[in-house]
């Protein structure tokens, strides 16, 4: 079993940042895959990134490369996402999730947090 809960977000303005931190319960925390999703307002819940549990290899949507880096932090069952040059279309709700296989697909991810709220305004 393991537990997600997420922390960072926040308001903040079109060309800003924010980080957001995923702290994970469980001893296996190493052994998973991690993954950050978003959920805007009335829309489906889409893919963000996701960082491999073996050899650290990151994917991104196309909307955030270049602008977004997830990293995780073994030591402190923390995984993290960076988010430079928000943009008001990032405005979401922002969930972490684990599984044992990364990439874009939800299913592939057993547990998830409760979410944080990102808001970007023009």
């Amino acid at each position: 079993q393991v537990q997600l809960v997420e922390s960072g977000g926040g308001s903040v303005q079109a060309g800003g940042s924010l980080r957001l931190s995923c702290a994970a319960s469980g001893r296996t925390f190493s052994s998973y895959a991690m993954g950050w999703f978003r959920q805007a307002p009335g829309k489906e819940r889409e893919f963000v990134a996701a960082i491999s549990w073996s050899d650290g290899s990151t994917y991104y949507v196309d909307s955030v490369k270049g602008r977004f880096t997830i990293s995780r932090d073994n030591a402190k069952n923390t995984v993290y996402l960076q988010m430079n040059s928000l943009k008001p279309e990032d405005t979401a709700v922002y969930y972490c999730a684990a599984g044992r296989y990364s990439g874009s697909y939800q299913g592939a991810y057993k547990y998830w947090g409760q979410g944080t709220q990102v808001t970007v305004s023009s």
